[in-house]
C-alpha cells in the first residue's frame, strides 16, 4: 500500500505528491478526470492549429512561488514564455494604462495619466522591495507565519507602520484615489483586484490590488511555453520519477475513517485503496466535508460553519482563434499578454454592483488573455490564439442586459452571452469579431464538469473576501491544512493561502502529513481492509 494517498492531481495535488516523494514516501495520486492537471490543462479543441489553456493561463504567483522554484521543474522542461508587456488597461477614448517588468516603462505610461502619477507608482514598488520577499514568504508557509510574520512586522514598522496597514485594508477605489491623480495607476490596481472576487469598494481589495500588480511589475505575468499544460506535465515527469504514480480516470468517492483516522479511500469503482500514512485531499471544502467524509467523523460546529461557506464569483469563458493581432483602439495592448476590459473604474463598480445583485452584467470587466503574444508557440504566424473570461453571479434572479438569461446556460444563454462579451471586446478594438475563426464557449457547469472543484465555475475555491481568508479559511478557527479527521489533510485552494497556481496549499498539507505520526495498530487495520477489498468483500464506513 502507498504511504500517502493523495485525492485530485491539479497542481496542489501533484506538488504535494512530489514534496511527499522527496520524503521517501510511496504516494498514489487519483485523479476524477482522464488527463492531470485540474485547472492547469490545455488543448488545440477550438481549432487544430491553436492552443488553447482551458482554465488557467497567466502564472505570477507560479514564478513568485518559493514552493515551485524548490521543485526546479525547468529540469523536467518547463520553460517560461513572457509578453512585450504585463498587462494593459485600455480606455474607449485611446488611452491606456500599461504595466510593465521594466519599473521605467509602467512609469512613463501612469505619467500620461497625471505627470505625478509615475513617481507614485514609484512609491508604492519602493515599498513593495522593502516587504515584498516576506510577503510572499507569510503568503506561501503555513499559517501562522511566525518566522516570515516576524520579519515582516518589524519591517513594517520601518515603512510606515499602522499607516501603511490602512492603506491595504483600503478598499481599492479608496486606494487608487488616495495615491493616483489620473485613472492609470487606479485602473491597474483595481482590475488586478478583480481577478479575484474583490470589488473596488470591497474592504481589503486594496492591498490584493497592490500585490498582484507588483508581482506583475517584478515577476510579470508569465506563461508556460507550449500551453498550461506543460506546467502539469513537468510536475507529473518529476513525481513518477520518484516513484509517484498517477492514475486518472479514477473518482474518489469516500474517504475511508477507521479510529478517528484516515486509513484510505474508495473509488466510485469500489476500489479500496489503502494509505500507510495520510490522505490529502486536493478538492474543494464542501466537496471533502459534504460529500467524501461522512459527517459522523466531523465536528457539529464545522458542519454548522460550512452552511455560511462562500464560493466566489462564477466565471464564464470564451476561447478564440483569431485570423489576425486583435485591432486595439489604444495600440499599446497589442503587446500586452493581459488586458482588462473595463471603461474606468466606475464601470468596474457597476459591474461588481450587478453581480452582488444577482444580475448578470450588461456590460462584463473581462479579462482578455492575448497567447500568442505571450508565446509564440501558440498558434501560426501572424494568427492569434485569445480567450476572455468574465464573472457572473453564482445565484442569477435576473439579467441587467436584455438577453433574459437566467443561469439556465442551455445553448440560448450561453451564445447570448459569448455575443455579450464579443460586445465589450468590440469596444475597445472594433473589427475584433470580423477576425473570429472560431471559437468555444466554457459557461459555469461546463468548467464544473471539466473539473468538479471549480464548482458553479468558482475558480479560488471560496471567496477572496477578508472574512474567509487567513484563519478564517475555509471556517473560522482553521486557516491550517489539518482536519478534524487524523491523517487527513486539506491540500486544495479552499485552504490558506486560498486560489491561484502557486502550490502553497499543496505544499502545507505536505508538510503537516510529515509531521504526523502513524500510532500503534493502524497497519494491522489497513492490511485488513486491504485483503478484504481484494477478496471483493464491502467494508462500511
Amino acid at each position: 500500500m502507498p504511504d500517502a494517498v493523495v485525492i485530485g492531481a491539479g497542481p496542489n495535488g501533484l506538488v504535494a505528491a512530489n514534496l511527499l516523494a522527496d520524503a521517501g514516501w510511496s504516494v498514489e495520486v487519483l485523479e476524477e478526470q482522464s488527463e492531470p492537471g485540474g485547472a492547469v490543462r490545455h488543448d488545440r479543441g477550438v481549432h487544430p492549429d491553436y492552443v488553447s489553456d482551458l482554465f488557467s493561463s497567466f502564472y505570477p504567483l507560479a514564478a513568485a512561488s518559493p514552493v515551485l522554484a524548490g521543485l526546479h521543474l525547468e529540469r523536467e522542461g518547463l520553460r517560461w514564455s513572457h509578453a512585450p508587456y504585463v498587462l494593459a488597461h485600455p480606455l474607449t477614448d485611446g488611452s491606456c494604462a500599461l504595466l510593465g517588468r521594466d519599473l521605467d516603462d509602467t512609469a512613463a505610461a501612469l505619467s500620461e495619466f497625471s505627470p505625478a502619477d509615475g513617481d507614485a507608482w514609484r512609491e508604492l514598488h519602493r515599498i513593495w522591495a522593502r516587504l515584498g520577499p516576506d510577503i510572499v514568504e507569510a503568503l506561501f508557509t503555513p499559517f501562522p507565519p511566525v518566522r516570515a510574520g516576524a520579519r515582516l512586522a518589524v519591517r513594517l514598522r520601518g515603512a510606515g507602520g499602522l499607516r501603511l496597514a490602512r492603506s491595504l485594508v483600503l478598499p481599492v477605489r479608496r486606494l487608487g484615489e488616495e495615491e493616483f491623480e489620473g485613472q492609470g495607476g487606479r485602473l491597474l490596481l483595481a482590475g488586478n483586484a478583480l481577478h479575484a472576487d474583490l470589488a473596488p469598494e470591497a474592504a481589503g481589495s486594496g492591498g490584493f490590488g497592490w500585490l498582484m500588480s507588483m508581482l506583475g511589475q517584478t515577476y510579470g505575468f508569465p506563461v508556460p511555453a507550449g500551453g498550461a499544460g506543460a506546467l502539469t506535465r513537468a510536475l507529473v515527469r518529476r513525481l513518477e520519477k520518484r516513484g509517484g504514480v498517477v492514475r486518472c480516470g479514477e473518482r474518489v468517492s469516500q474517504v475511508v475513517v477507521r479510529g478517528g483516522r484516515a486509513v484510505g479511500v474508495r473509488t466510485a469503482a469500489g476500489e479500496a485503496v489503502a494509505a500507510n500514512r495520510a490522505v490529502l485531499a486536493d478538492v474543494s471544502v464542501p466537496m471533502l466535508y459534504g460529500a467524501l467524509v461522512d459527517e459522523a467523523h466531523l465536528p457539529a460546529q464545522l458542519l454548522a460553519d460550512l452552511r455560511r461557506f462562500q464560493w466566489d464569483f462564477a466565471t464564464f469563458k470564451v476561447d478564440w482563434a483569431l485570423d489576425g493581432p486583435v485591432p486595439w483602439t489604444a495600440e499599446r495592448a497589442a503587446s500586452a499578454g493581459t488586458v482588462h476590459l473595463a471603461d474606468g473604474v466606475d464601470e468596474l463598480t457597476r459591474f461588481a454592483a450587478q453581480i452582488a445583485m444577482h444580475q448578470v452584467p450588461d456590460r462584463p470587466f473581462a479579462i482578455f488573455g492575448q497567447m500568442t503574444t505571450a508565446d509564440p508557440t501558440r498558434s501560426p504566424l501572424g494568427t492569434e490564439s485569445a480567450w476572455a473570461y468574465t464573472h457572473v453571479p453564482q445565484r442569477i434572479t435576473g439579467d441587467a442586459g436584455d438577453d433574459g438569461l437566467t443561469g439556465a446556460w442551455d445553448r440560448r444563454e450561453q451564445e447570448a452571452m459569448a455575443d455579450r462579451v464579443e460586445a465589450q471586446v468590440e469596444r475597445f478594438a472594433p473589427g475584433f469579431r470580423a477576425l473570429v475563426r472560431a471559437r468555444r464557449i466554457l459557461a459555469p457547469p461546463t468548467m464544473e464538469s471539466m473539473n468538479a472543484n471549480l464548482r458553479g465555475g468558482a475558480i479560488n475555491g471560496g471567496t477572496t473576501a477578508m472574512h474567509q481568508q487567513l484563519v478564517f479559511r475555509p471556517v473560522p478557527g482553521s486557516g491550517r491544512p489539518e482536519t478534524p479527521v487524523k491523517g487527513l489533510f486539506l491540500a486544495s485552494a479552499g485552504a490558506h493561502p486560498g486560489g491561484g497556481v502557486h502550490g502553497a496549499p499543496g505544499a502545507n498539507a505536505a508538510r503537516a502529513a510529515l509531521h504526523g505520526r502513524l500510532p500503534t495498530g493502524l497497519t494491522r487495520i489497513q492490511r485488513v481492509l486491504t485483503r478484504r477489498d481484494r477478496k471483493g468483500e464491502r467494508t462500511a464506513t
